[in-house]
């Protein structure tokens, strides 16, 4: 009996000693910042000092007196002294695997003459066996101080890789994408002579005397790419792989570095797509991503119903829009305009892609709700794919809420602007394109047409729609700050203001980067703004993005990027 007293007792200590731990344990939030500058992006309540995180979801906003009641013996706390808090960058449109594949080439977007990139090109030649193939990414004969090359139709000729490398095949891509310049090593693999047929939508530039220059536009460039693959298969199916998980951790440390919590990556094939299953299941990237796939018609009639993906692993990954061409790029001529170049009167671009193909695409489209989004730039091809969009619409009267997009709208016919809003159509733009290309759009399309169509923000707002922003990485920096400094000032790398009547308030050009991207994707219920009950996406800025001075905006520091509540970026 004495045994079980005892025992009793025993018991009866243990019991009060866990009662009286809890009482003095205080649960409460996993992190909180205090003493900020928040701007919410949450219209019911837009400004804060203070924010509670718990899980991967945001706890609480308001004041740090308010905030300071959720801290508990375990909470993770951050004195912002001041900083300025916002939520993480959602980059509406880059190129997630292209970002992270800049690392493995040679960057070109330094070069001020063509003479340096030839220098650069030479000094890689020393690094290289000969046959090993030397790659590089964003020249622009538009943006070099003068013209010290050979010139045909603008462009540079190989003339002068050929001399540094003769014996190593080169292949450099314009910095839109849209073009490439191949030296003759290249074109030799490829089996190009001056009777090689230019294949639909492409354009092989040639010489007076019909030879190849190196420049290939658009669906030409595939003839030096199908040589230049023939060389990658080469390698193992792991090596491959390998190379490929390491470009898309290149992309993801550059997001986080950039204070971008969400991407939608704009264009990725199915293989792409599993790859990021696999690595997003390991736990190994950490942004969350949003994917247009980028695959043929016949493809994606075979596949598409085991695509659709809605807030895999955690809502990292969401698959449930389809990627277009309609045309190229201003850079490489290549937009579809109605008039002329004003630089070159014989050409108004390429379609590269045919109407009924593209009709096609849009059915495919509609009939598995996926979301259709579609490059075009010209005046025209931004009419003629609005017009598909408009009948394929009106066929399926019963299908609401499509949110299909427009990539990038850069110029556009003035009858044209009411049209995004009165068919729901977003206008998914890039900040950055506008000062980027400002210097050149008069030399292109002449005074009158370059400045009342090009890159009209304000009228699109004006008129109701809705516009997501991003930087169109690697054709542009990865840089949302700068990207959101050229939205709100149109400011020239000269100072010169393009267009300033088109300028975006720093609300909006905030809205354009976060909620408004967020909506662009389906996901406004869960990002795009600091509400309680989403996701726990923030970023710290060294700068108050609303009141700084245009001046130094292009100065903020990106100080932390959170994800689900997690640090993964903080400056040093």
């Amino acid at each position: 009996m004495n045994y079980l007293k005892a025992f009793l007792m025993l018991m009866f200590i243990i019991f009060i000693s866990v009662v009286l731990f809890s009482c003095d344990s205080k649960e409460g939030a996993d992190l909180v910042l205090l003493n900020g500058k928040i701007a919410t992006i949450d219209k019911n309540y837009p400004e804060a000092e203070a924010i509670a995180i718990q899980g991967d979801t945001i706890l609480a906003v308001g004041t740090t007196e308010e905030i300071e009641k959720l801290i508990g013996d375990n909470t993770e706390v951050i004195d912002l002294e001041g900083k300025f808090v916002m939520p993480g960058f959602y980059d509406s449109h880059l190129h997630f695997y292209s970002l992270g594949a800049l690392k493995l080439k040679l960057d070109l977007r330094d070069a001020e003459y063509w003479s340096d990139i030839v220098n650069i090109v030479a000094n890689d030649v020393k690094n290289k066996k000969p046959g090993e193939w030397i790659i590089g990414r964003s020249w622009h004969q538009e943006k070099w101080k003068e013209v010290d090359y050979i010139s045909v139709d603008g462009f540079p000729t190989s003339e002068e890789l050929d001399k540094v490398s003769p014996d190593n095949p080169v292949l450099l891509t314009h910095a839109s994408g849209h073009a490439i310049i191949a030296n003759k090593k290249a074109m030799e693999l490829a089996g190009i002579t001056n009777e090689t047929v230019t294949p639909p939508g492409g354009e092989i530039v040639k010489d007076e005397n019909g030879n190849p220059t190196g420049v290939f536009k658009e669906d030409a460039s595939s003839l030096i790419y199908y040589a230049y693959n023939k060389y990658l298969d080469k390698r193992s199916p792991e090596e491959i792989k390998q190379t490929d998980i390491q470009i898309l951790k290149f992309a993801d440390e550059e997001c986080l570095a950039n204070g971008i919590t969400s991407v939608t990556d704009a264009s990725s094939s199915f293989d792409i797509i599993d790859l990021y299953k696999e690595l997003y299941d390991k736990n190994e990237l950490n942004v969350r991503m949003s994917v247009m796939i980028y695959e043929s018609n016949e493809n994606l009639n075979k596949k598409i119903a085991d695509y659709k993906i809605i807030g895999y692993a955690n809502n990292h990954l969401t698959v449930r829009a389809i990627k277009q061409f309609i045309d190229g790029a201003l850079g490489s001529r290549s937009a579809w305009f109605f008039e002329p170049y004003n630089d070159k009167p014989t050409d108004i671009g390429i379609n590269v892609t045919s109407l009924e193909y593209l009709e096609e695409t849009a059915n495919i489209a509609i009939d598995n709700d996926f979301q259709l989004c579609t490059h075009a730039i010209g005046d025209r091809g931004n009419k003629e794919m609005l017009d598909i969009y408009e009948k394929v619409m009106k066929q399926h009267p019963d299908k609401k809420d499509l949110r299909w997009r427009i990539e990038h709208a850069q110029h556009l016919a003035k009858n044209e602007i009411n049209r995004f809003s009165q068919l729901g159509v977003i206008a998914s733009m890039q900040g950055c394109h506008a000062t980027s290309d400002g210097p050149y759009i008069v030399k292109r399309l002449g005074e009158e047409r370059g400045k009342a169509e090009s890159y009209v923000w304000r009228d699109l707002l004006n008129a109701g729609t809705i516009i997501c922003n991003g930087t169109d990485a690697p054709v542009e920096l990865v840089s949302p700050i700068l990207c959101f400094y050229s939205s709100v000032t149109r400011k020239m790398s000269d100072g010169i203001e393009f267009t300033p009547e088109q300028k975006m308030t720093r609300m909006e050009a905030l809205e354009s980067y976060t909620i408004n991207s967020a909506y662009a994707s389906f996901e406004e219920n869960i990002k795009g703004s600091l509400t309680p009950g989403k996701l726990a996406d923030i970023i710290v800025l060294s700068n108050n993005l609303l009141t700084c001075s245009d001046e130094d905006i292009p100065k903020t520091e990106v100080l932390y990027t959170i994800i689900g509540g997690e640090i993964l970026y903080q400056s040093k």
